[in-house]
């Protein structure tokens, strides 16, 4: 069994800047935080907004600045780990249920690791009461009962997005690898679509009781690509066609008031200029932040 690197291999995986970006200044994303925050309550789209940052702040790399947003949200506006509010525990595990949900459905877009990095910066802030009321069984294990609904809840979000063209996207992407399109389907079935029952939205209250704790809304699915997407940048085709997705969600039955608005013209908009305005805000530091190599 080998239990230790090598010394030349741990020094060479010590290159190339391995470790994930630091948060920036908490000044600055406080700042940040309360301006787009403010905005989004003038819209009265909170729930698009906690959406967009974590997933953001998810892809750009920075977990720290994903715990931070969780105190932010939990209890106001804070320096050096002062927070002014006190902690309204059913509501802020319904805040961290949203917001380790968005964390999961953006592994469809940026993969596992970064997802790893910012679940467990958001894991390590939870208040232990809040970490003792958030659900521990998953509600995603596939069983010979539930496989058929999975692939079929998949497919029907699949082409809620990709309509008019969804069948020949999928017979194209399927021609690249007969598994890659299953693989999709299933994905998008099991962690992309919400789950059956209710979806939660930003003013609610959760608690252990709570069966769809931390359930995203249609619309607010394809929040999670569009944010994602446009913090991983060079990804255009993907992310016109997630902004289509979220456009798409008008049609959605029983929208409530913040998804419409949230998929309206206007909506799609503000949520693309809001990542922008996030995303600049938290990368600035890591812009010269080139590649360095020891010989």
């Amino acid at each position: 069994m080998v239990k230790h690197l090598p010394p030349s291999i741990k020094h060479l995986l010590s290159l190339r800047n391995p470790h994930s970006y630091p948060s920036p200044p908490l000044a600055k994303l406080n700042e940040t935080f309360t301006k787009t925050f403010r905005d989004a309550q003038l819209k009265k789209a909170e729930t698009g907004w906690l959406v967009l940052t974590t997933c953001t702040l998810l892809t750009a790399n920075r977990p720290s600045a994903v715990g931070h947003l969780y105190r932010f949200v939990t209890r106001g506006v804070g320096e050096d780990d002062c927070f002014p509010n006190k902690l309204h525990i059913p509501s802020a595990i319904n805040k961290a249920a949203l917001m380790r949900e968005s964390a999961l459905k953006s592994v469809i877009f940026v993969g596992v690791p970064r997802v790893i990095l910012s679940l467990t910066a958001l894991h390590e802030v939870l208040d232990g009461e809040v970490k003792q009321a958030l659900r521990t069984r998953s509600r995603r294990a596939a069983t010979p009962e539930n496989i058929e609904s999975t692939v079929k809840r998949g497919r029907a979000l699949w082409d809620s997005i990709y309509a008019p063209h969804a069948d020949k996207l999928h017979d194209k992407l399927g021609s690249y690898h007969p598994d890659f399109i299953s693989f999709i389907i299933q994905s998008y079935g099991t962690v992309l679509a919400p789950l059956p029952g209710h979806t939660r939205t930003y003013p609610e209250s959760s608690s252990l009781e709570d069966l769809d704790q931390g359930n995203l809304s249609r619309a607010l699915g394809s929040i999670v690509g569009i944010a994602t997407l446009r913090s991983e940048g060079r990804v255009g085709p993907q992310l016109v066609s997630h902004a289509f997705g979220l456009l798409k969600a008008r049609y959605t039955d029983g929208q409530n008031e913040e998804d419409a608005w949230l998929s309206s013209d206007e909506g799609t908009e503000w949520v693309i200029r809001t990542v922008d305005e996030i995303l600049d805000a938290v990368s600035s530091e890591a812009k010269g932040d080139h590649i360095q190599v020891k010989l």
